[in-house]
């Protein structure tokens, strides 16, 4: 397949993946084994973690005003009841810390699932159920809305968020990073909903904990893929000058189609709910299953 394509296909596959509840990690690494990509290629690996920073650029962008405001009523907060323990932003940090110090400890762990479909597959099986039951669980209370008599959801607003729900949260995301397929999204969402938060605020804080998450542990893995302590490395100076329009149209193509999958996605949760994700996963699961059984061929 010609290259420019390629990294078109791949941009699109990381933008429309990379926020929704289905594993943009598991689909990369399927597209990447369907279309021929060397994976033992120091720069095509590079390449999937510079595409996937043209994804998280898009949130601090998307999110712009609201990011303003809760740095501007900070430590306070809007309704001065906050302190700097339990404003929003920090336990968006302290939710963050919960995740990055178990993960950094099994990258071991993580790295060999990576190269994992059957991992991958049952990831987005389990995980897909997991939704479906969750979200059905609170679809009446979603309808019923706040105030409603004893609904299991009391926090409809990302900015209440308390303490233990992000400390939960943060628990729930190390699955995502061990088991590739488990989707960062779906995990620290289902854990909100679990945690008595309502779907729109369960999903901005998933949009709001992948900013530093997502952030760190690709620029990690790029720093060292970069100064030659990853496997496979590439330096850039040993890029060509084909090589870098490669990288620059997978950027560009992941960041568009992202922030377009953000804002729709925004959207559609709040009407309509994350079962339709929850049975594409199941179906991509047991396909992915099923071909790394051999059963649907190489």
């Amino acid at each position: 397949m010609n290259e420019y394509l390629l990294s078109v296909l791949l941009g699109i596959i990381e933008g429309l993946t990379e926020f929704l509840p289905v594993s943009s990690t598991a689909h990369l690494r399927i597209a990447e084994e369907l279309m021929h990509v060397p994976l033992s290629s120091g720069y095509w690996k590079m390449y999937s973690i510079v595409i996937q920073l043209g994804a998280i650029l898009v949130l601090p962008i998307y999110f712009r005003r609201h990011i303003a405001r809760l740095f501007s009523t900070f430590p306070e907060g809007e309704n001065k009841d906050c302190t700097v323990l339990t404003h929003p932003l920090s336990l968006v940090i302290i939710a963050f810390v919960v995740t990055a110090v178990p993960s950094f400890l099994l990258t071991k762990v993580i790295g060999k699932n990576l190269e994992s479909l059957y991992v991958m597959g049952a990831a987005l099986l389990v995980g897909g159920i997991v939704m479906w039951v969750i979200d059905a669980m609170k679809a009446p209370w979603e309808k019923a809305g706040p105030g409603a008599s004893g609904s299991p959801i009391h926090t409809w607003k990302m900015d209440d968020i308390h303490g233990g729900q992000a400390i939960w949260i943060g628990a729930c995301q190390i699955l995502s990073a061990v088991f590739p397929g488990t989707s960062r999204s779906m995990s620290t969402i289902a854990a909100g909903q679990l945690a008595g938060m309502s779907r729109a605020a369960a999903l901005e804080f998933s949009f709001f904990l992948s900013m530093p998450t997502m952030a760190v542990a690709t620029v990690y893995t790029l720093l060292k893929s970069l100064s030659g302590k990853a496997e496979n490395p590439i330096g850039v100076a040993d890029m060509t000058s084909h090589q870098w329009v490669i990288l620059a149209i997978g950027f560009v193509v992941s960041f568009i189609v992202a922030y377009a999958a953000v804002a729709w996605f925004m959207n559609w949760v709040r009407k309509r709910g994350f079962v339709p994700f929850a049975v594409y996963r199941i179906v991509v699961g047991i396909a992915v299953l099923a071909w790394a059984a051999g059963m649907l061929g190489h």
